[in-house]
């Protein structure tokens, strides 16, 4: 057996150098491994010998077709690659770059993003990013806002079903897992880490159930800002906020701020601005975010001492800051992968 085994492997090493298509090579892979090949009838003729015999027998009819089975392999690369470069032809060479000129860039929304990070992080902010599923506790309870409390209408969310468990995220039994209403959730989990002197920056995705228009998404992007230290005062938060306007929209740009509620910051203002650089827009207070000194309640929650600690927070929508600078007038271009729209901030 052993003299005919090797007779057949030096059969098939001599035959597939000579071999030039895949057609060619299955053919006479048959005429070898096929129901009728001369290794198959090898294989078969293995019954015939003594039990005692079969073990040794089986070994090495394993290996000569291993070997066979290799230089079949073998061949079938060589073809694979004198077929690609038939297609490619004798001056390329497959390892280079593509030449073709078009390029990826960041996504208008990234751009902005990355602008209002890296402006605030000039001035001492670090980056702290957190989950897009959350608990009722950091996305309302935390902040504030208990489940009886009026402003959790206003913010109609994407709840997940009761018996699905999220890893590594526990919550109470009468709990539920929602998308994110806002990146607020972010201060929580920062202030429960982390203890004052205090300062983030948060950037993320939220969640709420909106019918989309030229304004409103169901998925959109905002970025936060906490700063809590001993002493930080209204005026501490109007100055930061006039630099990121003046940073973003131009020198000249002026701020006001309106007295407004949110149930996390006491006193809670909404900001607005005006730039004479802004074109068309020139002449209009624009609203552009949220902004408040932290409630004291909400430091209570994080086992911050109220009495001796204080802050601020403000948060803004993304895709609000980058419609004004990009002078896009409907937020679902962002989300339409137009590659035509995409282009113009390329």
């Amino acid at each position: 057996m052993q003299t005919e085994l090797d007779s057949i492997i030096e059969v098939v090493y001599e035959k597939v150098p000579y071999l030039t298509t895949r057609a060619e090579v299955e053919l006479y892979k048959a005429t070898i491994l096929g129901p009728k090949g001369t290794m198959t009838a090898v294989m078969k003729s293995m019954g015939q010998l003594p039990k005692e015999e079969r073990p040794a027998a089986g070994k090495l009819i394993n290996q000569a077709k291993s070997s066979v089975i290799t230089a079949f392999n073998d061949v079938l690369q060589r073809i694979d690659a004198s077929e690609m470069a038939t297609r490619l032809g004798p001056s390329i060479d497959p390892s280079l770059p593509s030449p073709d000129p078009d390029r990826g860039t960041l996504h208008p929304i990234s751009q902005v993003r990355e602008e209002i990070v890296q402006l605030f992080s000039r001035i001492g902010f670090t980056v702290a990013e957190a989950t897009e599923v959350e608990t009722e506790y950091y996305c309302f309870d935390a902040l504030n806002i208990p489940a009886d409390h009026p402003a959790r209408d206003m913010q109609d969310s994407y709840y997940l079903p009761d018996q699905l468990t999220v890893a590594n995220m526990s919550k109470h039994a009468d709990e539920k897992y929602l998308l994110r209403t806002h990146t607020s959730t972010v201060q929580i989990r920062t202030m429960l880490e982390s203890k004052p002197p205090i300062r983030i920056i948060a950037p993320g995705r939220c969640f709420r159930r909106d019918t989309p228009d030229a304004t409103h998404s169901a998925n959109f992007h905002q970025i936060e800002g906490l700063y809590v230290d001993e002493n930080v005062s209204l005026l501490d938060l109007k100055a930061t906020l006039d630099h990121f306007v003046r940073s973003i929209f131009g020198s000249k740009a002026k701020t006001r701020l309106r007295p407004s509620f949110f149930p996390f910051t006491e006193p809670s203002f909404e900001m607005d601005f005006y730039s004479p650089d802004l074109g068309k827009l020139s002449n209009k207070w624009l609203e552009i975010m949220g902004c408040g000194m932290v409630d004291p309640e909400v430091f209570k929650s994080v086992d911050i001492n109220p009495d001796r600690f204080t802050g601020y927070a403000f948060g803004m929508g993304i895709e609000r800051i980058s419609m004004i600078l990009q002078g896009v007038d409907d937020i679902r271009y962002y989300y339409q992968n137009d590659i035509r729209f995409l282009k113009q901030f390329a």
